[in-house]
Order: structure tokens, then sequence, then C-alpha cells
């Protein structure tokens, strides 16, 4: 009984975990993420102490975190200030807590790139609490998941860190958060210095095992044991991390569909890391390192870049490390991507227009074009450029934040699609001819006062945010070639006063091919 009484188990605890479950159910969060780490034990009342001395201190299920009624609320937490967002405070108004964690648990991943930027920023945004908001953050804890699911791990973080909240589950994505950026120890510290936390098994294992403590790991992955608490899969994972010569000549491990975070540093912890390509966003963040080989590091950072998580310039820094030795596939892009931005560099025009139209090709493959606009489009727009090089160039650059003055200039093209963007950069776009079926629906959206009632009726009642998830259907249905909903949906952003996001979408619509 001793190993028992030092872990906090006593013969009264599994009535305890009965009601520590069904406590913990009521909080159990609507997650778009299927990967978190079991990191917490079901939380228990501990037992009265026993006489004799402890195994650990380190290794016991400590009590049930406690929260006082009237706490305050992480859910208004945020990274940006709602009037730089342009977001009334009350954005919720009186929509239902758990509809809009059902919403952002379905917002797509990889949208167009205005409806990405729309859905960070009403993740990030700081904002009034919604309705039933409680000490426990679910709205919050939904907004983590969102951002973890498009790889967004940094802003996570900073988000996490502003809490100051003890709630399990807001905790517990803190510690998977630490490991996905690499920062274990920091994580095992802040679960140490946490009173009321009760790690599970492998958590408490991996962590005294980080901080050296083989010893009391290896006694703890015995208790485990001894107790039924770890599945086969876990006691072969966690076997083999406290005793690495235990892989020598074994076959390794059978690869886990979705890993989580603790599994994904054990496994490489053992030499056998999981790819990232075929993982959720956020583990892309550890091809980023410089442990990671060149090619690795390209394809984590492409992806993403793709999605927003990475900065432009941090995806010409991985592009440029080195020459390509071989070509054919992502060399090519990495080749060409090179030479144009050393012919910007040198201020060639001749070697720019030779080498604008192949990576600009090489950014469409790869659905990069946000990305590459942003890299290139304000040095495009100095180089001396002509013909159909400074047509791309600048449709290139109506993709970046300076589309509205490019549509003024005396230099904008004056063909008929471009007179279009033109137009349509200004948010005028029926004072010219719309060139095809697109441009009609696109100048529609901005001619008409209708918008669907699943859209006006919402946010009519105060209920704008939930508006503006609702809307999220309708934009996708648009990008993928639904005209009806290409109207409908630059509508509703114009009723909302969100015109900056209607005409970069419909820019976007004109200019990315995003359909099938």
């Amino acid at each position: 009984m001793r190993i028992a009484q030092a872990l906090g188990l006593g013969l009264g605890a599994a009535g305890a975990m009965s009601l520590g479950t069904a406590l913990w159910a009521q909080e159990a969060p609507i997650s778009s993420i299927d990967w978190l780490s079991d990191s917490l034990a079901t939380p228990v009342v501990a037992v009265a102490p026993s006489n004799e001395p402890p195994v650990s201190s380190s290794a016991g299920i400590e009590t049930v975190t406690v929260t006082p009624l009237g706490a305050p609320s992480p859910d208004g937490i945020g990274l940006i200030g709602r009037r730089e967002a342009g977001f009334p405070g009350n954005i919720w108004g009186s929509s239902e807590l758990d509809r809009l964690r059902r919403l952002i648990a379905e917002l797509p991943v990889e949208p167009m790139p205005a409806q990405q930027d729309l859905i960070r920023l009403l993740l990030l945004t700081e904002l009034d609490p919604p309705i039933g908001a409680g000490p426990e953050g679910l709205l919050f804890q939904a907004r983590i998941d969102a951002l973890l699911a498009r790889g967004a791990v940094d802003e996570a973080a900073e988000m996490l860190k502003r809490t100051g909240s003890k709630a399990p589950a807001i905790f517990q994505r803190s510690f998977d958060v630490a490991l996905l950026q690499g920062h274990e120890d920091a994580g095992c510290q802040q679960l140490r210095a946490t009173p009321g936390i009760s790690p599970s098994y492998s958590t408490r294992i991996f962590c005294l095992a980080r901080t050296g403590e083989w010893q009391t790991a290896a006694l703890t992955l015995d208790t485990a044991k001894a107790l039924g608490h770890l599945s086969d899969e876990e006691d072969a994972l966690l076997a083999r991390f406290l005793d690495p010569e235990l892989a020598d000549g074994a076959e390794p491990l059978p690869a886990p569909e979705r890993p989580s975070p603790l599994v994904y540093r054990m496994l490489e912890a053992i030499g056998e890391p999981a790819p990232t390509t075929r993982l959720p966003l956020a583990f892309a963040h550890a091809d980023l390192r410089d442990t990671a080989g060149w090619k690795a590091r390209i394809g984590a950072a492409e992806r993403l870049a793709r999605v927003g998580s990475l900065l432009p310039e941090k995806l010409m820094e991985i592009w440029s490390e080195q020459k390509p030795a071989a070509s054919g596939g992502v060399w090519d892009r990495v080749d060409v991507m090179q030479r144009l931005d050393f012919a910007l560099e040198e201020g060639n025009a001749d070697a720019v227009a030779r080498h604008l139209p192949t990576a600009w090709t090489q950014a469409e493959s790869a659905h990069l074009e946000l990305a590459f606009a942003n890299l290139f489009g304000p040095r495009l727009e100095q180089a001396d450029l002509s013909g159909e090089s400074a047509v791309l160039a600048w449709r290139i650059g109506l993709l970046t934040e300076a589309y509205e003055r490019l549509a003024l200039t005396e230099t904008a093209p004056t063909g008929t699609m471009d007179t279009f963007l033109a137009a349509l950069a200004r948010g005028l776009p029926e004072d010219t001819t719309a060139p095809d079926s697109l441009a009609e629906a696109i100048t529609e959206g901005f001619t008409t006062t209708e918008v669907p009632e699943s859209l006006a009726r919402p946010a009519g009642e105060g209920r704008i945010g939930e508006a503006i998830l609702l809307s999220m259907d309708v934009l996708e249905n648009g990008a993928e070639g639904d005209l009806d909903d290409v109207t409908n949906a630059i509508a509703f952003l114009r009723s909302v006063r969100l015109e900056d996001v209607a005409r970069r979408y419909a820019l976007q619509l004109m200019l990315l091919d995003r359909r099938g």
C-alpha cells in the first residue's frame, strides 16, 4: 500500500474517481481537434495522509482545483484590441455559448485567405465574454483549439499566458502548446508549480525523466502498470523512453495515427519520430528547427505559410538557406524563388520579367499566392517592368494591402479584366463591365441590399459574431464556384461593415483558383 498512498490512491479513490469523471464531463470541450494529450488525471479527492513517508512528493495526485464563484472568465481574452479589429465589444450578443463553441469547432482550416484572416481576427480579438461564460473558459478553449488546428501555436501560447487560469482543460492546452513549441522543461516546471493539477501517469513519468528523476520515473511506471492504468502501447513507449537500450535491435513501435504532443515528443526522444506531413498543422513547427533536414523545413514552412501561420519573410529565409542540389518538385520552386529574389535585389528588370511568370506559377501550384504577394509585391512595384510582366506584377499587388492604391495608379492596366479589377479594388465594380459570370455575381454582391435570412436575422438581433461564423459556409461555397453564394457572401460582409474583407475576398475570387 505504500506506493498507492504515496501516489494519492487509497481504497476510497474509486468512488472519488467516478465523481471526478462526472464533474469532468460537464466541462468537456467541443473541440475541432482530437489529438490533445491526456496529460491530466481524472480529478480525485485526496485521501488522508499516511503516517508512512511518501516515496516521492513529486509523483502524487493532488486535490481537485476549486474555482471561486464569480471568478472572471478567460473567454474575453485576446491579443488584438477591439478598436483595432473594428468589432463591437459585445459581438456575441445573446448567442448561446454552446452554439458558438460548435460553430468555431466547425470552421474550415484552409479557406480563402481573406476568410482565413477574418477567422483569425475573430479568434484573437479581445471581446466581451458571451452570456453564460464562466471561469472554465469554454469559448476560450474553443478559440485555442481553432488556433492550434491552423498551426498558430505561438498565438495560442500567448493567449494562454494571459489567462492566469488554473482550469484543468486550459492547463492541458498550455502543456501541449509547450510541447509543440519544444519547451518541454517549461511545461513540466509549470506542472509542478500549479497547485491542484493532477498529471496523468504518462505526463508524470515524462516530466520526472526530463528533470533527471529516473528512479522515481521508473517506480511510477511500475506502479501504473501494476494498477492497470496504462495501455500496452503506452507501456511500451514509456519503457523505451526511460531505457533507450530496450530499443536496440527491436522493431520500431507501431506508428500512431493521431499522436498527442506528448506521444510525439517521446517518439522523437527514442529516435522514432512521426513524420509531420501526415499530422495536424501544429506539429509542423517541429520541422522548423535547425535539427530537421532542409526539405522537411521547406515543407513545414510552406504548409504553415499557406494558412497564414508563418510570416512570409520566414518562408523566404528557409527557401534561401542553400542552393538546390536537385531538380523537380519543391526544388524547382526553391530555385526560381531564389532567382527572382536575387534579380529584384540586383534591380535587373530583364531577369525579373524572365523569372516572374514561372515563380508565380510555382506559388499557385502550392497555394502560396498570398505569401508570394506579400513577399514580392512591394518590390515588384518598384521594378521597371513593362508588357505582360508589368500586368502580372500589378495583379499580384492587388492581393496585398495596397490593392486600393494600386487601382488608382496612372500605370494601372486598361484591359477589360484589369479595368474591372481596378473598379473592384475601389469597391465600385458596377462602374465598369463585368468580364464573366463570376464578376457579375461579385458586382451583384456590391449592389444588392438583400442578405440571406439565415445571416440577416442573427446580425439584426445583435448576434454579429454568430452571423460571421455562420457566413463561413457561404464564403466557402462561393469560393468553390457557387455564384449565388458569391453574391450572398459579399452582400453579408458589407452589411456588417467588413468592407475590406469583402473587397479582398472578391479580388481573391477573381485572381486565385480555389474551385473544385
